[in-house]
């Protein structure tokens, strides 16, 4: 096999186009090249840092030419930290490239070049906009740190600040880690799995002001909890709530099953379009307040309830959708697998005084056709699902009872413009695409597509 490049030779290149990883994309003789760190429009010299058959990968060295949308990364890791990818990019054209992401995506993988997708409805402060940090803690020679894992590995870059996550986090990361030792919260090594101290996890009720901070630990009793305890509240004496939360096994999974209050309730308050969220240590809430009620308020847009709509959410997690579409629909039937997730839905739903909202644990694509089996009638289909998309199974459904409607939700354009291909040739017109940026600085997408059945 010859290779028209080879690896550890410089070129100087043409950036022509960003992937949906941020990494700008270079031809040599039609030969692709993936470099981090540079912007369409600029001139480069690279180095080749490695070759595969179609495509190969290099390294920035120089910037000759520097696109006119480039800006200093205010976070002093960005280079090293895996946390995000576009802070060099202002905030406008990451907007911009992100929306030819969406459009390209939808016209390769869906072939819908006739949909119409909307400009981004972006943030008006991209920064400080997280309300859950979710930081793992490292031993680095004499030193405990915190901050996030270099890409494609787990070594922490340490950091003692984060721009795009709250203030109280830094605050509460940087005031623990001196006092970790006295407090027998040693940092877990995942190579000896030994330690105590695995990640901490700060959440925030943006709307309520309520603090909550979760210690993710390798053993099921600590040491010196009341110290530990008082040590956190002389930090940041707004705490609600402390948890421990016990995660024994080598894994890289982040929480464990169990979780305990040992100072407070187990759980915060947040509210979302005027509806009160019970959170725990363990509950999925997104992540940007604000950009959520923006992406809800477009879902129940498209969604055109009048108040006699009996609506599904397929892949409801807790509620935040379902129980804002029940404000306006007669009914609505939420559907989810993880069992905690529905119980806390429940427990929303009664918390907010809804009572025209029935959820019940398992997977939307055996569920969803057992109501429809049953006998009920939906005029609107919601889904929300993970980044794989949509199970084959609920899209049969769908096409074989054909909803009125159908609002797709989707947190990745590929499977995204996969499902829509399916549901457009099954028989649905699909209307427009909003796309909403949750997540500044990084790559990733959120979009809401509104899709009505075409007449038989």
């Amino acid at each position: 096999m010859s290779f028209v490049v080879h690896k550890n030779e410089q070129h100087i290149v043409d950036i022509v186009d960003l992937t949906s990883e941020g990494h700008g994309v270079a031809k040599i003789e039609q030969y692709p090249i993936f470099i981090p760190g540079v912007l369409v429009g600029e001139k480069v010299e690279i180095k080749i840092v490695k070759t595969l058959k179609k495509y190969g990968f290099g390294k920035l060295l120089t910037i000759l030419e520097e696109s006119r949308d480039r800006v200093e990364p205010p976070c002093p890791v960005y280079d090293a930290c895996g946390g995000c990818q576009m802070q060099h990019l202002s905030y406008e054209a990451q907007l911009q490239q992100k929306w030819q992401n969406v459009r390209q995506t939808l016209d390769r993988i869906g072939h819908v070049q006739h949909v119409r997708v909307h400009p981004f409805k972006g943030m008006n402060e991209p920064w400080r906009y997280r309300n859950k940090s979710q930081v793992p803690i490292q031993q680095q020679g004499e030193r405990a740190v915190w901050g996030f894992y270099r890409p494609r590995t787990h070594d922490v870059v340490e950091t003692s600040e984060c721009l795009i996550q709250s203030a109280h986090a830094d605050r509460i990361l940087n005031g623990m880690l001196p006092h970790l030792q006295r407090l027998q919260l040693e940092p877990y090594d995942e190579q000896t799995l030994k330690g105590t101290l695995r990640h901490m996890i700060v959440r925030v009720g943006e709307a309520t002001g309520q603090l909550m901070v979760v210690l993710v630990t390798n053993v099921k009793k600590l040491a010196k909890e009341r110290e530990i305890v008082e040590q956190l509240l002389e930090i940041e004496p707004t705490i609600t709530s402390i948890v421990q939360n016990v995660n024994m096994k080598n894994t890289n999974v982040i929480l464990g099953h169990e979780s305990t209050p040992i100072y407070g309730p187990a759980v915060i308050e947040d509210e979302l379009n005027g509806i009160t969220f019970e959170i725990s240590a363990n509950s999925f809430y997104q992540v940007n307040r604000k950009q959520t009620e923006v992406l809800y308020d477009q879902a129940l847009q498209y969604a055109g309830l009048t108040g006699k709509e009996t609506v599904i959410d397929a892949y409801c997690g807790i509620g935040t959708i379902s129980l804002s579409l029940a404000k306006r629909a007669k009914h609505v039937y939420g559907v989810e697998i993880v069992p905690a997730a529905i119980a806390d839905a429940k427990r929303n739903a009664e918390l907010n005084g809804i009572e025209n909202a029935t959820f019940l644990v398992g997977k939307s694509e055996e569920i969803v056709p057992a109501w429809y089996a049953e006998g009920k009638k939906f005029d609107v289909l919601v889904v929300d699902p993970p980044r794989k998309g949509c199970d084959a199974q609920l899209l049969e459904t769908i096409l074989t009872y054909k909803p009125e409607r159908v609002v797709y939700v989707s947190c990745n354009p590929a499977t995204l413009a996969r499902d829509l291909k399916i549901l457009h040739e099954g028989g649905y017109n699909i209307e427009e695409v909003q796309p909403v940026d949750m997540f500044g600085h990084s790559t990733h997408i959120e979009n809401v597509a509104k899709l009505t059945v075409r007449p038989m």
